[in-house]
Order: C-alpha cells, then sequence, then structure tokens
C-alpha cells in the first residue's frame, strides 16, 4: 500500500509511506491490523518517513461496542517541519495514535449518521428524507477531501506550487479543471496559510461555525445575512453537522447560490468546510440524486491546538486521548484555505492579477479572524 499522512496546513510537509499491511484474526474475539514499510523492495533516497510494525488491535466487547489499541511506530525526518507546528509534531499529537483514533471515532459517527433511520421529525431544518440524507452526506464528505487535498499540497492530486507569487507564508498551487463533473472546468487556484491564534480551538471552531458571526469574516458573502435553511447532524457533539446555508445579499447575481458546510471537531482537530453550490443542483441531491455531478470548490479552516496544553496534559496523564485537546485552553493554530476559479477556460494563461485577488482575499480573511477574535478575548 501507498499511504500519504497529512496535517492541514502548507506548513507541515505530508508523510509518504510505502508499506505492506497484514490483516488477521489472531484469537476468538479479536483482530489485528498491522503495517510495515518495504523500503528494501522499493528503496527510496527522499523517504521522510519508514513505518515499523504499526497498526491496530480490534477486541470484541460484550456489549456490542468494539476496543481498539493503536500503535503507530515510526522513523522520520521532521526537519521540515515550520516552527509553529513543532511541538504538536514531536508530541505525536499531530501523526500520532491518538490522532488515528480520534478520526476512526468520528468516521464511525458519520456511517452511523448515514445509516441512520430514526430521524426526530419535529425540529425545524432536519433533512429526515432517507435518500436525501445521504446524497448529502456523500457531497459534503466529498468536499471535505477535495479541501484536505489541497491545504497539504498532497503528492497524489494534481496541484502545481507556484514560487514567489505573494508573502512568504502564503502557499498558492494551480490546477487545471478538465472533464471532471465534481469540480467546475477551467484554472482553479488554492491559496493557503497557518497562524497561531492566543484563543483556545474550541473558541475559534465555534465562532467559525456560527452563521450568525459569518459576515465578521466572510468576505464573499458581501455582508448578506446567512441563515441556516436546512442540517443533518452527523456526531454527538452539536458542532458536527452538515448545513445549508442561504445568504440573503442585495447583490442579484448571488441569489441562486447556496452554501454547502460541513463543521467537524474531535479531540484532535476541528475543520469548518464550505462550498457555495448551486440551488437547482442542491435540490436534485435533497430529493437523493447523485452527488457527483455537484461542481464545487471548497474552501474553509482547520482548527488544531498549539501543542502547549497537550504536553502538559499527557505528561501528567500517561497517554490516552485527552478530551480537551481540541477543547477550552491553551492557543490555536489555524489554516485558512481557498480553492477558486479563476478561469472557466481551462487552457488559459494564469494572470498575475488572479493569484494577488487570491493573496489578498487570503489576507483580508485573516485579518478579519484575528480583529473579532480579539475583541471577544479582550
Amino acid at each position: 500500500m501507498a499511504t500519504e499522512f497529512q496535517v492541514p496546513s502548507p506548513l507541515v510537509p505530508t508523510r509518504e509511506s510505502y508499506y505492506v499491511r497484514y490483516c488477521k484474526q489472531h484469537a476468538e474475539g479479536t483482530w489485528a491490523v498491522v503495517d510495515v514499510s518495504l523500503d528494501n523492495i522499493r528503496p527510496s533516497p527522499t523517504a521522510r518517513c519508514r513505518r515499523r510494525p504499526s497498526g491496530c488491535l480490534i477486541q470484541e466487547m460484550p456489549n456490542g461496542y468494539s476496543k481498539v489499541t493503536w500503535v503507530e511506530h515510526v522513523e522520520v525526518d521532521d526537519s521540515g517541519v515550520h516552527s509553529l507546528y513543532k511541538q504538536l509534531v514531536s508530541t505525536g499529537h499531530a501523526f500520532g495514535a491518538q490522532r488515528w483514533i480520534a478520526t476512526l471515532d468520528r468516521q464511525c459517527e458519520r456511517l452511523a449518521s448515514v445509516m441512520a433511520t430514526n430521524v426526530p421529525t419535529g425540529d425545524v431544518g432536519v433533512i429526515t428524507n432517507q435518500d436525501g440524507r445521504k446524497s448529502m452526506l456523500k457531497l459534503a464528505e466529498r468536499m471535505v477531501m477535495s479541501f484536505c487535498a489541497g491545504v497539504s499540497a498532497s503528492t497524489a492530486h494534481t496541484w502545481t506550487t507556484l514560487s514567489g507569487t505573494g508573502a512568504d507564508d502564503v502557499r498558492v498551487m494551480t490546477r487545471k479543471s478538465v472533464d471532471d463533473p465534481g469540480r467546475p472546468p477551467g484554472i482553479v487556484l488554492s491559496a493557503a496559510t497557518s497562524f497561531w491564534l492566543p484563543v483556545s480551538p474550541k473558541r475559534v471552531f465555534d465562532f467559525l461555525r456560527d452563521e450568525n458571526s459569518r459576515s465578521e469574516w466572510d468576505i464573499l458573502s458581501n455582508g448578506g445575512v446567512v441563515q441556516e435553511m436546512a442540517h443533518i447532524a452527523n456526531g454527538r457533539d452539536t458542532g458536527n453537522c452538515v448545513s445549508l446555508l442561504r445568504v440573503n445579499s442585495s447583490n442579484s447575481s448571488q441569489s441562486n447560490m447556496l452554501i454547502l458546510q460541513e463543521s467537524c471537531t474531535d479531540p484532535t482537530a476541528s475543520f469548518v468546510i464550505y462550498a457555495p453550490v448551486d440551488i437547482v443542483a442542491m435540490n436534485v441531491v435533497l430529493n437523493g440524486g447523485d452527488p457527483d455531478y455537484v461542481a464545487l470548490l471548497p474552501s474553509g479552516f482547520a482548527i488544531l491546538p498549539d501543542g502547549s496544553t497537550i504536553t502538559a496534559t499527557t505528561s501528567s496523564a500517561g497517554g490516552g486521548i485527552d478530551t480537551d485537546a481540541a477543547g477550552s485552553s491553551g492557543g490555536s493554530l489555524l489554516t485558512v484555505a481557498f480553492q477558486i476559479l479563476v478561469d472557466s477556460v481551462p487552457t488559459a494563461k494564469l494572470s498575475l492579477g488572479s493569484v494577488a485577488t487570491v493573496n489578498n482575499l487570503i489576507a483580508c480573511t485573516v485579518e478579519r479572524i484575528k480583529a473579532s477574535l480579539s475583541c471577544e478575548n479582550a
């Protein structure tokens, strides 16, 4: 298997691994899934990450649950990690067992939401149509995956990094979109930057996902009032949900545009990811239609703890998932990323003006977030 492990930030290089995976029922009610690198079969001079025997032990519990024990054992060269993320990476919380257990738990919640049949019908805006729920959740999952691929300069995706295109702390990448029904055709720019905030991850997450405070940072909504039209809860935490938002803007050209948003949080990271979507296409999805033909370009935020409180809690608690790691104390590492269509002709030349516009958009958004959260923090 070939795998790419990512931290959602342009300041942390991805870790690529080529390994063999062995799955075996170890005993009655116990399964093991173990990986180990195959460097001797496909040696690579650029490999920065070697997986020693790593993986998980899954034990069946009498109450129908599973007990999962995860071991992450790697040799890695982390010299390319930016100083902002050094502490988070060196404590093991960026790529370690806690993160993968939390990710697994979060994915189980998402799958349970897709399969749920006992959806309460009393709440306003809750999508109860089973086929509509499945289609909307599938579309949101594609949006999240596309966002993550555009943030981390994934080698598995066809992004080209543009050098010398603006501020040192903003990475701008480009790709041409052709014959892909899930993306608008043309030239797409992806810009991402990461920075530290002296505010807890939970407060940053709650601020960014709240439609009532959206006008404080969302430049593209032109100060319009944002209202939630529909939502699907897809986790135990109230912050885990997929929403359909409407921007009531004075600009008539935006009247057919909705915003699809997924907000999700677990003990290691939080995300608020959104994309403008066409109202006609979303009606098809809400009626259970195929979401693969909805063109979208995701933008949004990845919020990680800065590592300061993690070091203290793990040293005293002796490991395990710290439920406050992405929670209510310490500072935050916030990544802001936009994917924007700058020319609807895939063969067009990329203009420096469009790169400058995207750089300016990201800089203004960062300043607005810093200003709003520093006022809140005062």
